[in-house]
């Protein structure tokens, strides 16, 4: 099967299993993470092994199934579950599900991870909005003949993480009482955490957190018309930073401890998303006669 009638089968059965109501928001839940999907309303799961395409992650955290519903009142489909380019399947492992996701009906992608802060007011447990990001991973997700049913051969990335979007997110925060960092996200390929060294060379290249994920998807959605947020939970201070070595124990724990904060925020956003939506609705119900 060609990538490409993969994505049109998996769109087909996302938007049969959604009915009534294609998902207008897709969320990517970073390692640990994959709880916030138990707040979906009436959900119709998805596992990935269902699901033409779609990679499944031999990662702890990451549970490889995707959850239709409702999420404060928006339509959403939840990914628990992403492949990383150091398990191996290649920069373009999660084309399939987002581009899947988009032919199903999604407008925006909401991207999630766990990261280490390279700035000490900025400590575990607390939340990054990314603002942009230094891509050093060795690769990109659009290397190779591109298809223009998906999107444009060079497409820009001067806005990759929408500015509109992320402002919604900084008010919503503000009036949630939760306290919400803004900075720059580094992608680094792992799978083993960096040196002191590659440490405070990041800090000198502008980046405030760092991690091995979400790039590759921002990137993919960009590709094919999507509009961008994403969100780090900060799992530790990066290496020569803290007494404590880094671990993917200590990654799920601090989002264990994170998810309550970030699953307010996400509703928060998706309850502004519905207004959106009703008012756009509003508005087609009033044309005038012709």
């Amino acid at each position: 099967m060609s990538d490409a009638d993969a994505v049109t089968r998996a769109a087909k059965l996302i938007r049969a299993r959604a009915h009534p109501h294609a998902p207008h928001l897709a969320i990517v839940l970073g390692s640990g993470l994959g709880g916030i999907a138990d707040a979906v309303a009436a959900p119709v799961i998805l596992p990935y092994a269902e699901l033409p395409g779609f990679p499944r992650s031999a990662v702890a955290g990451h549970e490889n199934r995707l959850v239709l519903g409702t999420l404060g009142g928006l339509p959403v489909a939840c990914l628990q579950g992403r492949v990383h380019v150091y398990e191996g399947a290649g920069f373009a492992a999660m084309a399939a599900p987002i581009r899947a996701l988009r032919r199903a009906g999604i407008e925006t992608l909401l991207v999630t991870n766990a990261a280490g802060s390279l700035r000490r007011a900025v400590g575990p447990g607390r939340l990054m909005l990314i603002a942009d990001h230094i891509n050093l991973l060795p690769g990109n997700p659009l290397t190779g003949v591109n298809n223009d049913a998906f999107g444009p051969r060079f497409p820009s990335l001067r806005d990759a993480y929408d500015p509109i979007l992320r402002a919604r997110m900084r008010e919503n925060a503000r009036r949630l009482a939760i306290d919400l960092a803004e900075g720059t996200y580094l992608a680094y390929a792992g799978p083993s955490f960096e040196t002191p060294a590659e440490i405070r060379a990041f800090r000198i290249l502008g980046a405030d957190a760092v991690g091995m994920s979400t790039v590759p998807e921002v990137i993919l959605a960009r590709h094919c018309g999507l509009r961008v947020c994403a969100i780090s939970v900060i799992a530790n201070l990066a290496e020569g930073m803290a007494a404590d070595l880094p671990s993917h124990a200590q990654t799920l724990a601090a989002a264990e401890r994170a998810t309550g904060d970030l699953a307010r925020l996400i509703a928060a956003f998706c309850a502004e998303d519905v207004s959106d939506l009703d008012h756009e609705d509003t508005k087609d119900t009033k044309k005038p006669a012709s």
